[in-house]
């Protein structure tokens, strides 16, 4: 190491009430450490200015998750660990629980804080591109109390922040509402985890007669600040995800965001992922839609009138879960597309796990199309889905086929991953991420893409 540990003061408060009077006393003097795993780079370099540390790890008051009448108040010592783990979070708002298991190594998400995260104030964070899009708000305090601030209003500048030096981040609010809206986010690194984002988006919205109600949405690494894309958003604002409305809204985003050029990208790339990233997300918020078209009404109109064993046999390739198409055809009648994706989602969650295998095991190995189909059609439908391997290189191609291996042999089952619109890349990066999972983590993570790809087969199937 290229500092001296004799030279720095490390201070723990019994309280937080004891840490906030320090800080009062002098302010600028202590530097809050809660995880400490960006301070402990830092010290290694020696590159660490303050001398004095003071500790906030533990302390109760941070370190909570709780829920409120309209929302959750998540404390700002919560490690990516909780937030990972947290059933509500993972419920209530998957972008973050999916940014925390990107932070890092296991080790970091056991240690690095929601707070230190955002205080940090690092335009390529993995966490602050969810925090934009849910709209979230901070609770910052100090002796002489408590204040709100819109998170979107927190960055100032690179590595600037509205904290005073007497303050700290008490807590994180998310209001609940999100839990009906459309949400996407991706990440674009070397890797997943353990690697700094090359670019970060994250997205909620809602639709509604087909034209943009509602839309949030977080970018990182492009610009001295995590970013909230506001034009773009007031572009796409009731109305309809067109083709030429989403080209329009890529040109109004090469005007909102000011990418560098550093070690890990260009200023070209960073700018041509954006444009692809926002293009992705808009183009799955469009599928998202809950009006269903005339040709859905009538499809599932005909589907409604069927005997039960043919109705069954018909919605099948859209699960390949036998259980599931019985019970989804005792269902009926089933009056649109917003009513069956709630019933197919009800469906599933609810059912074994040897429910859920028999679904997985008709998927193939991602770049390999080899599997035992329940029908035809989820065949078909499996060689579009993956159409994004099908162009990949040799290498990617093997790549792939080593990552398939591994994850069987880890986990017992093939790997499966909603891989509409995805490239072989980024499923690969997928892959190599998903392998550092718990089994009970990998378990609902698998059965959560099972979800979007049933849901994505219902439009097909309904013909949207």
């Amino acid at each position: 190491m290229r500092s001296d540990p004799a030279e720095y003061t490390f201070l723990s408060p019994a309280s937080l009430a004891e840490a906030l009077d320090l800080l009062r006393a002098k302010p600028g003097n202590w530097l809050p450490v809660a995880g400490g795993t960006e301070v402990m780079v830092q010290y290694s370099a020696g590159k660490l200015a303050s001398r004095n540390l003071l500790s906030l790890w533990g302390l109760p008051e941070l370190s909570e998750i709780a829920e409120l009448e309209d929302s959750f108040r998540i404390g700002g010592g919560c490690t990516f660990a909780q937030l990972r783990e947290h059933e509500a979070v993972q419920r209530f708002f998957p972008m973050l629980a999916t940014a925390a298991a990107w932070t890092g190594s296991i080790a970091n998400q056991n240690r690095a804080t929601l707070a230190g995260n955002i205080v940090n104030a690092s335009p390529a964070a993995d966490s602050p591109p969810a925090l934009l899009a849910y709209e979230a708000e901070l609770e910052l305090i100090s002796a002489a109390g408590t204040r709100r601030l819109p998170y979107d209003e927190f960055h100032l500048g690179y590595k600037k922040t509205a904290l005073r030096p007497e303050e700290l981040v008490l807590a994180v609010h998310l209001p609940k509402h999100y839990e009906s809206w459309f949400t996407y986010t991706r990440k674009v690194g070397s890797r997943e985890a353990q690697a700094i984002s090359k670019i970060c988006i994250a997205g909620a919205g809602k639709l509604k007669s087909g034209s943009v109600e509602s839309l949030h949405i977080g970018i990182g690494a492009v610009a001295p600040t995590p970013l909230r894309l506001r034009h773009v958003e007031s572009l796409l604002l009731g109305k309809p995800l067109t083709k030429k409305q989403i080209a329009k809204s890529k040109l109004v985003l090469q005007d909102e965001i000011a990418p560098i050029e550093d070690i890990r990208s260009s200023v070209q790339y960073r700018r041509q992922v954006a444009e692809n990233l926002l293009e992705d997300l808009l183009l799955t918020f469009a599928l998202s839609g809950e009006d269903p078209l005339t040709s859905s009404v009538t499809a599932l109109d005909s589907w409604n009138d069927l005997d039960l064993l043919t109705a069954a046999e018909k919605i099948l390739p859209c699960c390949s879960s036998v259980r599931w198409a019985d019970r989804m055809a005792n269902a009926r009648p089933i009056a649109n597309l917003d009513q069956m994706l709630e019933v197919a989602d009800k469906t599933w969650l609810e059912l074994s796990e040897q429910d859920w295998n028999e679904a997985f095991r008709s998927h193939p190995r991602i770049g390999e199309r080899k599997a035992a189909p329940v029908t035809s059609q989820s065949a078909a439908w499996s060689r579009n889905e993956q159409s994004g391997a099908a162009a990949a290189s040799e290498e990617i191609q093997q790549a792939l086929k080593a990552g398939n291996e591994a994850y069987e042999t880890r986990f017992g089952r093939t790997y499966i991953v909603c891989a509409t619109g995805r490239s072989a890349e980024e499923m690969l990066l997928d892959l190599h991420r998903r392998l550092r999972n718990t089994d009970r983590t990998e378990l609902q993570e698998v059965v959560e893409q099972q979800r979007q790809i049933t849901r994505l087969r219902l439009r097909k199937w309904l013909g949207l």
